[in-house]
């Protein structure tokens, strides 16, 4: 069963589970792979569909983020709760280690060891772990071996 379906499916469990907040953001998940699909003219496949997801997953927790700044608890609370909702279309996320691990191979594969071949070792890791793994925590990541 790949994304879409699985979508149509929560959401049919949402709508008869009364389930408000549910339903709302399985809807406004399935529009913006809908905008996507029309924006690019053909259907999305799993990769697609998973990245247009983990747009949404950052989105949302970029707000929540912005709204405990602006003391709006309540509008925080929300935002986290959908991307809850979200992440259970994901697959499962690379622990930190995990990506840790993956740089460590990359670097060895490449042979990088200044940040002028950052380049190169993110080029490797981000195909490695697509959909899987924050880019900003890889970055991140890359960076802190490569200035070792």
């Amino acid at each position: 069963m790949n994304i879409q379906d699985s979508l149509i499916e929560a959401m049919k469990a949402a709508m008869k589970a009364k389930d408000a907040l549910r339903l709302a953001t399985i809807r406004l998940a399935r529009t913006a792979i809908k905008n996507k699909e029309i924006e690019q003219r053909c259907e999305l496949d799993g990769a697609a569909a998973i990245a247009v997801l983990s747009t949404l997953v950052k989105q949302r927790k970029e707000s929540a983020q912005l709204y405990r700044e602006g003391g709006r608890l309540e509008l925080a609370e929300k935002e986290e709760q959908e991307v809850a909702v979200l992440q259970e279309f994901l697959p499962s996320q690379l622990s930190e280690d995990e990506i840790r691990a993956l740089v460590e191979e990359a670097v060895a594969e490449t042979g990088a060891s200044s940040m002028k071949q950052m380049g190169a070792v993110m080029k490797i890791v981000t195909g490695k772990t697509r959909g899987r793994a924050d880019g900003r925590l890889v970055s991140d990541l890359v960076k802190a071996r490569l200035t070792v």
